[in-house]
């Protein structure tokens, strides 16, 4: 398949997912802003993970917003879907911008690729995305 076809296939996936990557850090967004009092999620389906891998969430500016640490799951299988909840300040109006950062075991951390974060998703109280 030639280049211009696979950066157009990548491009629409991204953008029916309503997620857009750029230099690590992933915008999405939500159907509308968080009323007050709503919870905002990330949901976070990771594929198979190294024994002692994690993967962080940070924010746009830099700060921690949890850290996922799967145990127990066997060798080769996907590691399951989790979620994180939001606080207010990561979130501006529709849009939440975050970096997904992964820690091997004794490796150093780097930006978590397609085969570690199969989908990333944002959602409200209501289950809406």
């Amino acid at each position: 398949m030639p280049r211009r076809a696979v950066v157009l296939a990548l491009a629409m996936l991204i953008a029916q997912s309503g997620c857009a990557a750029s230099g690590g850090y992933r915008t999405l967004t939500l159907a509308h802003p968080p009323s007050v009092g709503e919870t905002v999620y990330l949901e976070v389906r990771l594929g198979a993970l190294a024994g002692g891998q994690e993967i962080e969430v940070l924010s746009d500016d830099g700060r921690s917003l949890g850290v996922i640490s799967p145990h127990a799951i066997r060798a080769g299988s996907d590691a399951g879907t989790y979620t994180v909840p939001l606080p207010a300040e990561a979130i501006r109006g529709t849009r939440v911008r975050i970096r997904l950062i992964t820690t091997p075991a004794g490796g150093a951390a780097r930006d978590a690729n397609a085969d570690e974060v199969r989908e990333v998703r944002v959602m409200g109280d209501d289950g809406k995305n």
